[in-house]
């Protein structure tokens, strides 16, 4: 059954949010510590007003557990939402001079992330959770979808193309490269 995220379900949520997201956790905790970035990262999906809030997140429950999720959000929201990572940074450490790289560009409705814990994939939870998040795309009024994919993840890349996404350039986040895709609707 696919659904909005609750609060409660943080302890399924987060680490299928560390296996989406890799090496952009600690960039968005502004730590090189993974375990301190997933604490940071708990605390802000458990908080309205920023990209990675449970507001912003669907899953697919199967049998009572978290068997993907799909994080998404209006692309001209991007700087708001991440106003509160960079807030914390700069509070933390003092630095006035940290960047979070925006993903997408306004009037884009982003996928920024999805993941299927390793039990439940290859049985169609990413293409459900897709089709969600499209759905809810059109509902919101958005015409334009976006998301990116790691240069070597040719298994995402093939869904992501197959689903009708083209590729539109490449952005570097965190140090890795990736491919933007966007698809109109």
């Amino acid at each position: 059954m696919i659904r909005q995220a609750v609060i409660e379900d943080a302890e399924q949520v987060m680490p299928l949010v560390h296996d989406a997201i890799g090496s952009i956790a600690n960039s968005l905790a502004g730590t090189d510590d993974e375990a301190e970035a997933m604490r940071i990262l708990s605390e802000f999906y458990r908080e309205p007003g920023n990209r990675l809030s449970y507001g912003h997140v669907i899953v697919e429950e199967r049998n009572g557990q978290v068997a993907g999720i799909l994080i998404a959000y209006d692309g001209s929201r991007a700087d708001e939402l991440d106003k509160p990572f960079l807030d914390r940074i700069r509070t933390e450490t003092g630095r006035t001079d940290y960047m979070i790289e925006k993903e997408p560009q306004p009037g884009e409705y982003y996928l920024d992330s999805i993941a299927v814990r390793e039990s439940y994939r290859g049985q169609g939870i990413a293409k459900g959770l897709m089709a969600a998040f499209e759905a809810k795309a059109k509902e919101e009024g958005h015409k334009k979808l976006s998301l990116i994919v790691e240069q070597e993840n040719d298994r995402a890349y093939a869904l992501y193309r197959k689903m009708g996404y083209e590729e539109d350039g490449t952005l570097q986040v965190s140090g890795h490269l990736f491919r933007r895709m966007v698809k109109e609707i």
